[in-house]
């Protein structure tokens, strides 16, 4: 059992305090000088607490916080017992005074930190911790290479160009407002490969030599916006700062359903911010395995195996729950219906299986990018085009890769390394 003070240091007449391990029971604090304070016998483990000030719920905006399933926000804290364990006698309540400020209230022992729920919850403090007191300029490369497209490119030049870079988003400078103002992406390749194909008269092949990315973005936004195109086209860009906190950067690209977002650099005293990097999931990933490695005590969970931790997408005939179907496509489906469930799903890539449900390859929606070469995409008709012709088109472009997998016994640490590279889904 570990000592824990608890206090609430910003004033007011009353205050009270309750946590997940009082069954969020109030529980009276004591004032002590200028600050409210109240202290347990705890076992070791991750808490969540709040305080209540004159009659309003409050937390402590400098300690770690969580957010519930239900919105509310609570306090976090992770109890450590850091000396040897004695031997205690049985818990009881080894005394209240409330005249002397400090109420001090012993809990019943609960499972050790072993306990799969617990290890878990000290994993997951551990990793709030490291996003929260590390921005993303810490994260960005200290040299890399980075490519720009002007809004007046051609979109068959800017194309070609992502293809031949490896490009699967780059983004849009616009030279009028000095500024990068969007972003192309390989969903726009698809986009314009099915209007293309549609509407041909609207836009042709040979007027995508001449035709502006600034012009496929508003021809996009009216073609799939909708009555709600013009709302679209007022959406400021999506970005963070160099001085944001990773759980603000990595909140920015989930919530928005996006791979990456841009890095504008802050400067004091400057009406514009220059653009700096982009920050992907990856890279925060790649950072926050390096640090957790650098961690004494925590991370135990980075080395079980991923069959007893609830994380994942699974096949039902696992066994396994997960918060999402599984999809896997056939080599014989067509092209068409997997770039509808990348589209529509806001995934990656889909698992490619023969028809006996072995793993053949993963098609990712960066790679509909190997029908920009040599105009492979003006001379198919994308109905009629299956998976296993788009993967031919890849292997003849890039060659055969390597599919890279896991196994249930694989370890948590091994599995973020790989996810941790870009480009990669296991």
């Amino acid at each position: 059992m570990v000592l824990q003070r608890f206090s609430w240091p910003y004033g007011g007449r009353r205050a009270s305090f309750c946590g997940s391990f009082t069954g969020w029971r109030e529980c009276p604090m004591g004032l002590v000088g200028a600050e409210f304070q109240v202290v347990f016998d705890l076992p070791p483990g991750v808490y969540q607490y709040r305080f209540l000030v004159d009659g309003v719920w409050r937390c402590d905006e400098a300690k770690p916080f969580v957010r519930d399933e239900y919105g509310l926000i609570s306090n976090e804290v992770l109890v450590e017992n850091n000396v040897q364990p004695v031997v205690q006698p049985e818990p009881s309540i080894r005394g209240t005074n409330v005249d002397e400020g400090i109420i001090l209230t012993t809990m019943p022992p609960e499972p050790s930190s072993q306990n799969p729920g617990v290890q878990i919850a000290v994993f997951r403090h551990v990793v709030s911790e490291i996003l929260l007191h590390n921005t993303i300029y810490d994260v960005v490369p200290i040299s890399s290479k980075l490519a720009v497209l002007d809004t007046q490119l051609p979109v068959k030049q800017a194309f070609k160009i992502m293809h031949d870079e490896g490009l699967a988003l780059v983004p849009l400078w616009d030279d009028h407002q000095g500024t990068i103002t969007g972003m192309l992406t390989a969903s726009d390749f698809v986009l314009m490969l099915r209007k293309l194909q549609r509407n041909i008269r609207v836009i042709g092949n040979e007027e995508l030599e001449m035709h502006p990315i600034s012009a496929w973005k508003e021809a996009k936004l009216q073609f799939y916006g909708g009555p709600d195109g013009a709302a679209m086209q007022r959406r400021p860009l999506i970005h963070v700062k160099d001085s944001d906190n990773l759980v603000d950067v990595a909140l920015t690209i989930i919530r928005n359903e996006i791979s990456s977002v841009p890095i504008f650099k802050c400067v004091p005293d400057s009406t514009g911010m220059p653009f700096l990097s982009l920050a992907t999931l990856q890279g925060i990933l790649k950072f926050l395995c390096s640090k957790l490695q650098e961690q004494a005590e925590g991370c135990s969970l980075l080395h079980n195996q991923l069959l007893s931790i609830p994380i994942g997408t699974w096949s039902p005939h696992t066994g396994r729950s997960s918060s999402r179907q599984l999809r896997t496509l056939l080599l014989s489906s067509p092209l068409n219906t997997c770039l509808d469930f990348l589209l529509q799903d806001r995934v990656s890539s889909i698992p490619i299986v023969d028809d006996n449900g072995s793993l053949r390859d993963v098609y990712s929606l960066s790679d509909i990018m190997a029908l920009a070469k040599n105009d492979v995409y003006a001379r198919i008709e994308l109905e009629q085009v299956t998976v296993q012709n788009a993967l031919d088109v890849q292997y003849q472009v890039h060659g055969r890769r390597q599919c890279h997998t896991c196994l249930q016994t694989s370890t948590l640490l091994e599995v973020l390394e790989g996810l941790s590279v870009p480009g990669t889904s296991v």
